[in-house]
């Protein structure tokens, strides 16, 4: 699931495999960049803020600087190979963008947004992003700011609007919510301490970052690193419950009913989950 923290280690992997080197050629397989050539230019390094990727380039006249900006969705990836290696993780017909240097090759599939623009004009593409989770600017008191400035809203929907914060997606907000014993329609106004839930989010993912298994209950072994999210019709690891899922606002929300009522109905007791 390529939420915030998956994009922070798809940025440091690219970074590995591609910084200080010069492009020895690319390809790019998308109308709008179609003729661009990068060949030349050397790779400064490989960025993420929030879920946008962001390959820094020193051009090839050692004076352009430029970005080629890149957003994962829900089913983009980026893969270094060896040059020489077989490029095996999706279909050919998926790729959009090959980067060659002499020791590697930067596959990118099913990308989106991919733009390529003069480093200073960052702002045009990301500039509209809340505090990053991950990244030196995250400023909590601000992410409740933005939060708060629509109470109406479900928190749900807001904790995936990436201009109050930047980095979490269906999994998180179905996770946080949990471990808060929140309910996903509660109106912000109602959500008891917002500062904490902002600050559970911070911290949950920061513990995945460096790492490729995604867990919220402490547990990388498979079928056992989350508490609600992808565990539909699954008994609750809290009180046993079923689990549901639903769609909200175009996106899937799990949750258990009993640890999260709904707004005005009480919780059976504090939410104290267990990785079961």
């Amino acid at each position: 699931m390529p939420e915030g923290d998956t994009v922070w280690n798809t940025a440091r992997a690219l970074h590995r495999a591609l910084a200080g080197d010069r492009l020895t050629a690319t390809d790019f397989r998308v109308p709008r960049l179609a003729t661009a050539d990068l060949t030349g230019a050397t790779v400064l390094e490989s960025a993420a803020r929030g879920k946008h990727l962001l390959l820094r380039l020193l051009g090839r006249d050692d004076e352009a600087r430029l970005t080629l900006h890149s957003h994962l969705r829900m089913d983009g990836a980026w893969r270094a190979y060896a040059p020489g290696e077989r490029w095996a993780a999706r279909p050919a017909h998926t790729i959009r963008v090959v980067l060659r240097t002499a020791d590697a090759v930067a596959v990118g599939y099913h990308l989106h947004d991919l733009a390529l623009v003069p480093t200073a004009e960052e702002p045009s593409l990301i500039g509209h992003l809340g505090p990053d989770l991950l990244g030196e600017d995250w400023d909590p008191a601000e992410a409740v700011r933005r939060l708060a400035a629509q109470p109406a809203r479900s928190i749900a929907e807001a904790l995936l609007d990436q201009t109050n914060l930047a980095g979490i997606g269906n999994l998180y907000k179905s996770e946080l919510l949990f471990l808060r014993g929140v309910s996903p329609w509660t109106p912000v106004r109602e959500v008891p301490d917002l500062p904490g839930l902002v600050a559970l989010a911070h911290r949950l993912l920061m513990a995945n970052r460096g790492r490729w298994t995604q867990s919220t209950t402490g547990s990388l072994h498979r079928g056992r690193t989350s508490y609600v999210y992808g565990r539909r019709a699954e008994p609750c690891r809290r009180c046993g419950s079923t689990i549901r899922k639903r769609e909200q606002d175009e996106r899937v929300t799990y949750w258990c009913p009993v640890c999260q009522p709904e707004p005005g109905r009480r919780r059976p007791g504090p939410a104290i989950p267990r990785s079961g």
